[in-house]
């Protein structure tokens, strides 16, 4: 423990290495979601079709993904600040490519770049977080940190809509550059690496652990991204990489069990409060991610609003959940149990699928939305800084960086996970809500006969001849029997994502009682 009272900081040193891991989380985070709003852009900026222009999300993700199980290990073989000041530079070099690149396949390989640089920004923004203040205010720290980390995809789509629509897309990506160069200058002045005596020469290096986990991550996330669009296991692409990533994850286990110098270390999931806080990381990734996703392309392709207005929708609920953050902090520090939070939180969640499946309509207002998203605010405070103190609560030293890799890891993994499982179910739910209600119009119905004659003398008053108006008047049927599909399908996934939270509340109830023996607040 004296590796981890030595790097406590204390007055305006700690602020700014306060500030700058924030700075950095949100650097990562907010990459992750800026681009959603400007993929038309670039599609037609750089000539790609719709399917190439979406690797630039995917391939950023298995960037992020495929680093961060590896960051307290490289932490330890570069020694932390230059590590992390070598990731920020990375990173920001990576967002000047990404804006000067001249066709898509350029920039699938920057996003790749800036991925592998800005995953590290996240675990070690945690740890050093988490280090720098002494373990009764443990709760605060990661308070502290959680506001990066739940405001980012929030502020994501209405800064890409804002620049969007008023620069051009490049611009998404320069952002980063001054930011960048201000969190490089005080990482190399102010942050301090820990001393670890156990560098490995390159021969003691597990290249085959590297290999193993960068095939595996790599593969699931390729299929998780893009499952839906290449039609699951009919297609060759998605089996080769389910088989990859099957094999990638058994062999990556076996050799991280088995090496003496694994670089991942396994061994600290023994740990039970972070074996949970692991599982829960990944559900709240999946409801944090899966639902920031699904209202912004819901706003926009369905009730059509603009990025910018989609995007804005989401910011009151970002404020409500960073005023519930140092609450949270103070409460854990006065010995609140955690699992009494994260069931709260829990349940302020299902409230709010609960709500959304009940308001969804084609013609939602934008203030139906507004105190949903509010309680989504508040639940998702109560759900980030509980989860990730226990998850950390009663490591030591070097292991609290390898425990922040792994609920980091399963965070990005749980919302890559609800992205995928989201859009496949709202596929496979409008198809069948689709035939459904084409089942019900009976065409031989006087009152469907009645809205088709109707819809004709409408369009004959517009004037178009009779033929075209009853084919327009079709047209319109099938348009409105569209749209009613797909607002079906949402309320689906808001109910199905309500229940999901729900169902938890029990086993996080009975898990936790057991284990959280020792509370942030009395570590020493």
């Amino acid at each position: 423990m004296e590796l981890q009272e030595s790097l406590v900081e204390y007055g305006a040193r700690r602020v700014i290495i306060t500030l700058t891991a924030v700075l950095c989380a949100l650097l990562e985070i907010v990459d992750t979601t800026i681009v959603n709003v400007a993929l038309n852009d670039m599609r037609g900026n750089l000539g790609g079709t719709l399917s190439e222009v979406s690797w630039v999300i995917t391939a950023y993700a298995i960037g992020n993904v495929i680093v961060v199980p590896m960051t307290s290990w490289l932490s330890q073989q570069f020694g932390r600040r230059n590590y992390f000041a070598a990731s920020i530079i990375i990173f920001t070099f990576a967002s000047f490519l990404c804006g000067q690149a001249d066709n898509i396949w350029e920039l699938v390989f920057f996003r790749l770049v800036q991925g592998i640089g800005g995953g590290a920004l996240l675990v070690t923004s945690q740890t050093l977080i988490t280090e720098s203040y002494p373990p009764e205010k443990r709760g605060i720290a990661q308070a502290i940190y959680g506001l990066g980390v739940i405001v980012g995809p929030t502020l994501g789509p209405p800064l890409g809509g804002y620049i969007v629509d008023n620069y051009s897309w490049p611009y998404i990506f320069y952002i980063n550059i001054p930011l960048g160069v201000i969190a490089a200058l005080m990482t190399i002045e102010f942050v301090r690496s820990p001393k670890f005596a156990n560098k490995k020469s390159a021969s003691e290096i597990d290249w085959w652990g590297i290999v193993f986990l960068a095939v595996a991550v790599g593969s699931l996330q390729f299929v998780l991204e893009r499952g839906q669009e290449e039609d699951w296991f009919n297609n060759g692409h998605i089996v080769f990489f389910t088989v990859s990533a099957v094999l990638g994850f058994y062999f990556f286990i076996w050799r991280e069990l088995t090496y003496k110098n694994p670089i991942v270390n396994l061994r600290v999931l023994k740990n039970g409060n972070l074996r949970v806080g692991t599982i829960l990381s990944f559900i709240l990734g999946f409801g944090l991610y899966g639902s920031t996703f699904i209202i912004p392309l819901y706003t926009q392709a369905t009730l059509g609003w603009t990025a910018t207005q989609s995007g804005m929708l989401m910011v009151p609920a970002a404020i409500v959940t960073a005023m519930m953050m140092p609450v949270v902090g103070q409460l854990i520090q006065r010995g609140v149990k955690q699992q009494y939070l994260v069931s709260a939180g829990m349940l302020f969640f299902f409230i709010y699928s609960f709500w959304g499946y009940k308001i969804l309509t084609p013609d939602t207002g934008s203030e139906a939305f507004f105190n949903m998203l509010l309680v989504r605010g508040v639940g998702l405070g109560l759900l980030f800084v509980p989860i990730t103190t226990l998850a950390l609560s009663t490591l030591k030293g070097r292991e609290i960086g390898e425990g922040a890799a792994f609920t980091g890891m399963m965070r990005q993994l749980g919302g890559s996970f609800g992205v995928a499982v989201i859009t496949t179910f709202i596929a496979r739910e409008n198809m069948l809500h689709r035939s459904d209600l084409v089942s019900k119009l009976n065409v031989n119905d006087p009152l469907v006969q009645q809205r088709v004659d109707n819809l004709q003398k409408s369009f004959i008053g517009k004037g178009l001849s009779p033929d075209v108006a009853l084919k327009s008047g079709y047209q319109l049927l099938d348009f409105s029997i569209a749209k009613q599909a797909i607002v079906l399908s949402y309320m689906d996934v808001f109910l199905y994502l309500g229940l999901l939270f729900l169902v938890c509340i029990p086993f996080v109830l009975m898990t936790r009682s057991g284990k959280t023996k020792i509370d942030p607040a009395s570590v020493h």
